[in-house]
């Protein structure tokens, strides 16, 4: 079992990609402009955040992925600019995404508090395959690369986010000019395709008491071929300095997919995810989920951590951000 999750493993990193998730971090609903460039300037304030993920520890090449961000709303609140700087590996295939981010905010009434924007990513994504990290049945197959391969290719993203002080909305879509770059267009060596990815999230904070606000939230990620995912989670917040919460992971089927097996089980994971105000303006988080499929009997869950800061600004809104 364990040569056959490999050999999938590697299937991923280099065979021709009809279907293929982006990087997959637990704690999206603490910095949404890593899947949504509408999200740029959210926070009203100068906000960095990096993210760092171990995916099913255990297993030899399993994803590794590694994303930084930074984002502010500018021109009266009404722009928002973001930057974000995402790495991700799976056995033999990695990618480095950079893309700059635009986002009009407007503002429907008079408090400010209820936003609508729409936001806008370009950038470009650098595909490589490492031919050395692959372990082919047959020597001499040449159409694995003698060494490391790599081609740079634009892409763009787009989406759009509503928000208030306890409610928000958005739909985005990435890897929208990419898919008709293909990597290596060369009928001799592997070729990795870029899919599109589309995103809709929404959540909502239910005040229990002054010390206490309960925030569920959902992501549903779908990229046309392969299975469509749902995330559920449900939030704590405690004396609005700590984040106490859970995430299930599984699919959902909402069309047909004739390319998808049949006997896929929909449970994907189920986890725990905590974030802990250090200082007003320094945020930590720490996530563990793991596997519920046939995985689980071979790896041993995977870890994130997650730094999120807010540098000293005018506006001084903190603690605004529920989400």
């Amino acid at each position: 079992m364990k040569r056959r999750i490999l050999t999938l493993l590697l299937c991923l990193s280099g065979l021709n990609l009809f279907a293929q998730q982006n990087s997959q971090f637990g704690q999206y609903m603490f910095n949404g402009l890593f899947i949504n460039p509408a999200y740029a300037g959210y926070k009203e304030e100068l906000y960095l955040q990096a993210f760092a993920r171990s995916q099913w520890n255990g297993i030899k090449g399993a994803p590794q992925s590694l994303s930084v961000s930074v984002d502010e709303a500018v021109k009266e609140e009404s722009l928002g600019i973001g930057l974000i700087v995402s790495k991700d590996k799976i056995g033999a295939q990695n990618t480095l995404n950079i893309s700059g981010n635009l986002a009009y905010r407007i503002k429907l009434d008079r408090t400010e508090t209820n936003v609508l924007a729409f936001g806008i990513g370009m950038g470009i994504i650098q595909m490589g395959l490492d031919g050395t990290s692959l372990n082919p049945y047959e020597q001499g197959d040449n159409r694995i690369p003698i060494g490391y391969e790599s081609k740079i290719v634009p892409d763009v993203r787009a989406g759009v986010h509503y928000s208030n002080e306890k409610f928000f909305i958005g739909f985005s879509a990435n890897n929208l000019l990419s898919k008709y770059f293909p990597v290596f267009n060369d009928n001799n060596v592997l070729n990795i395709k870029v899919e599109p990815h589309f995103y809709f999230t929404t959540g909502m904070v239910f005040p229990l008491s002054d010390d206490f606000l309960f925030k569920p939230t959902l992501l549903l990620k779908d990229d046309l071929n392969g299975p469509t995912s749902l995330d559920v989670n449900a939030f704590l917040l405690i004396k609005e300095r700590w984040w106490l919460g859970g995430v299930y992971r599984t699919s959902v089927k909402l069309y047909p997919k004739p390319l998808l097996q049949n006997d896929l089980l929909a449970r994907s994971a189920l986890g725990l995810i905590t974030e802990f105000f250090v200082k007003p303006n320094l945020r930590v988080g720490y996530g563990y989920d793991y596997s519920m499929n046939k995985l689980s009997s071979f790896e041993y869950g995977s870890h994130e951590i997650s730094v999120g800061y807010y540098f000293n600004t005018a506006k001084g809104r903190r603690p605004k951000c529920y989400f």
